[in-house]
């Protein structure tokens, strides 16, 4: 009995450390695009983007930075430095929150990366952000239905920067 409560522990703890593992890398390869899009390094850009990438924009029209870098249609009026105040990560969605000072913007990125590729990004611009997990709390219902009685959704991450803009903003649910 003893050695089992070891083995499952080792197994857990192996677990645990193969997510961290997943996460760093995940981190590493958002950071990477923001190292490729700041230098211009359009061959990184595209080895770190899935072709098919799916982007989604919460903002100011005005705003669409990232799309404009991404397809090459950026200006020099355009030129926005994304700085990265923090970053976290929620499974395979990595956060990344920012704020440009002269220019009084508040953004949110939450890059989803697949084996090293990121493969979605949702923008957000002066709006803050609350990141729940969407789950079922009740697995033993036999209802045909149990995700409607028995829905549960944690927040995990919220944006922080927002706080510091001084301004009230709108604010969205991301539920993952």
């Amino acid at each position: 009995s003893l050695s089992l409560s070891r083995n499952s522990f080792a197994s857990s703890q192996l677990a645990n450390s193969q997510k961290t593992l997943e996460e760093t890398q995940n981190q590493r390869v958002v950071l990477a695009l923001y190292e490729a899009l700041s230098s211009r390094d359009v061959d990184t850009i595209h080895k770190l983007l899935a072709s098919d990438l799916e982007w989604w924009f919460h903002g100011p029209p005005s705003h669409q930075f990232m799309m404009r870098l991404l397809t090459g249609t950026a200006t020099a009026d355009d030129s926005f430095e994304f700085l990265n105040q923090s970053i976290a990560n929620v499974g395979s969605t990595v956060l990344v929150e920012g704020y440009d000072q002269d220019r009084s913007i508040y953004w949110v990125h939450a890059w989803t990366v697949s084996d090293g590729i990121i493969t979605q990004v949702r923008e957000y611009f002066n709006t803050s952000l609350t990141v729940t997990l969407l789950g079922n709390t009740d697995q033993s219902s036999s209802s045909d239905f149990p995700a409607i009685t028995s829905l549960h959704c944690p927040s995990v991450w919220e944006s922080s920067v927002s706080n510091l803009v001084g301004k009230s903003m709108p604010g969205l649910v991301l539920a993952l």
